[in-house]
């Protein structure tokens, strides 16, 4: 009887054993689910299964100003300056302090070596670098998306959409959208409603129009400021360029002129640029060519701008 009652004792010992370490093992499996959730999402190249909630995102896109303001964690970057490939550019110090930078994001060349070291669980490029894809998918899930660089919000959109995130965009974009607007409209009140408006990058003795992208879009989309007349049109990525002639011809009543110093010197020391009417009122700004080459193209750099704006004009009063 004894032996009977210690073998039931031992059988229910054994029993409720089993029913703990099954317990326990449940909360692990559940606990590595929830660890890796993933989704199906559509890309540049097609369908692609990727983390739900990546924390590791290399991205190589320079779509990662974008990435952060949705709240990931960019380990890697190629927001590198225009002029300096390795270092990230200044105004987005603050916003990738973390991540490492990787090269350029216009460049086709991809450091695959960098890239492993940085253990990714999530790997973001752009068409640029799709020459790449088979050997950056090997290293972690990758997504292919379709950047053209002259429409800042139909980017945004594009990497919004494959994380699942348009809600926070649309949130991010109305809030700059506003504050845009209302500086725009109090530039129009100090300098006319009719003024217009023309940005340009000088570079070795041409002149690349700023339009539709970058430093054009932010003035004309964004600020909602007036174009000049002889604006020459801009159909892609690439700057409509013209000559120091040419651009006495577009005629706009501001100038916001981006150069190095080097192009800036010799833009100073043109007599053509010095007979310009805009240039003889002192209706112009220069700015150094790194980071506002770029600048344009960034959100964080627009909402930088705008500060950067408002500060001038609160100065200037």
């Amino acid at each position: 009887m004894k032996k009977r009652i210690i073998a039931v004792a031992m059988a229910c010992a054994f029993m409720f054993s089993a029913i703990g370490c099954s317990k326990s093992g449940s909360q692990t499996e559940n606990s590595q689910n929830q660890n890796s959730e993933i989704r199906v999402v559509t890309d540049a190249n097609g369908e692609v299964t990727i983390p739900a909630n990546p924390e590791r995102i290399v991205d190589l896109s320079g779509c990662s100003d974008t990435l952060a303001l949705l709240g990931y964690n960019v380990v890697g970057t190629c927001n590198s300056s225009g002029y300096d490939y390795t270092k990230i550019v200044s105004y987005l110090e603050d916003t990738l302090q973390n991540a490492q930078v990787l090269g350029y994001s216009m460049s086709e060349t991809v450091d695959i070596e960098s890239v492993i070291a940085l253990n990714p669980d999530l790997i973001v490029i752009s068409k640029t670098q799709q020459k790449s894809y088979d050997q950056l998918s090997e290293i972690a899930p990758t997504v292919m998306v379709d950047v053209e660089q002259t429409d800042m919000k139909a980017d945004m959109m594009k990497i919004a959409a494959v994380m699942g995130k348009e809600d926070d965009l649309n949130k991010w974009i109305a809030d700059y959208e506003a504050e845009a607007k209302a500086l725009g409209d109090e530039i129009k009140a100090r300098n006319g409603e009719d003024a217009t408006y023309l940005s340009f990058l000088a570079s070795q003795n041409s002149i690349f129009i700023y339009d539709i992208a970058g430093l054009g879009n932010f003035l004309y989309h964004d600020l909602g400021l007036k174009r000049p007349e002889n604006l020459p049109e801009q159909e892609d990525v690439s700057l409509p360029v013209v000559t120091l002639e040419g651009l006495a011809e577009i005629n706009g009543d501001y100038f916001v002129a981006t150069a190095t110093d080097e192009d800036l010197a010799l833009l100073n020391s043109s007599s053509i640029w010095k007979s310009m009417d805009t240039v003889k009122n002192g209706n112009y700004i220069t700015l150094p060519a790194d980071p506002y080459f770029n600048q344009g193209y960034s959100p964080v750099g627009r909402q930088k701008l705008l500060e950067e704006i408002r500060t001038f004009l609160d100065e200037n009063k």
